[in-house]
């Protein structure tokens, strides 16, 4: 008996699913004068006007700035990214412990001046866009310039040259009781 009433069920399910299909695009639902009425009138035109894709938007403000507080945000979260993935390299390293065995101030400016070089060679062929290239070629003439000491004879002294003597207190004293 239940085997008889799922059989008749099954039945009935599938007549009515087949009862739910779309009608056939060719059914006159209209009237004749109605269907004359819309055939009639020509079609209309896009909505608005044309609208770019979505890649091409997203390449445009791409290129726009967002403001000079926004580009340095961005500029040094580039840098710090970079300066990440340089710091491991072991060609920085190396020239970074060379100069900490420096022995006298003049050869510690040169292999700072060095280490610098190799640092930021190495993050710029990392760097990604021409704008982070021109900011690590600034960065990287703060730094060198650093190491310079142009107030420290700045040009060789000539030869027979010998400094006057710095006077002395008692050369001092010997003026005022004149």
């Amino acid at each position: 008996m239940k085997i008889r009433e799922l059989i008749i069920l099954l039945t009935l399910g599938t007549g009515t699913l087949r009862a739910q299909d779309a009608a056939p695009p060719s059914v006159d639902l209209y009237s004749g004068e109605k269907q004359q009425a819309t055939t009639a009138t020509p079609s209309p035109g896009p909505n608005g006007p044309d609208v770019p894709e979505l890649s091409q938007l997203d390449e445009a403000f791409k290129k726009t700035s967002l403001g000079k507080k926004a580009d340095e945000q961005q500029l040094h979260i580039e840098w710090r990214r970079l300066k990440n993935q340089v710091v491991r390299d072991p060609s920085v390293r190396a020239a970074e412990a060379a100069t900490h065995t420096a022995h006298t101030d003049l050869e510690k400016r040169k292999r700072l001046r060095e280490y610098y070089d190799v640092y930021y060679a190495r993050m710029a062929a990392l760097a990604s866009t021409a704008q982070i290239k021109v900011a690590l070629q600034a960065l990287k003439g703060t730094h060198i310039n650093q190491t310079s000491q142009p107030r420290v004879r700045p040009t060789p002294t000539p030869e027979g040259y010998t400094p006057a003597p710095a006077p002395t207190p008692a050369h001092k004293q010997k003026k005022h009781k004149k």
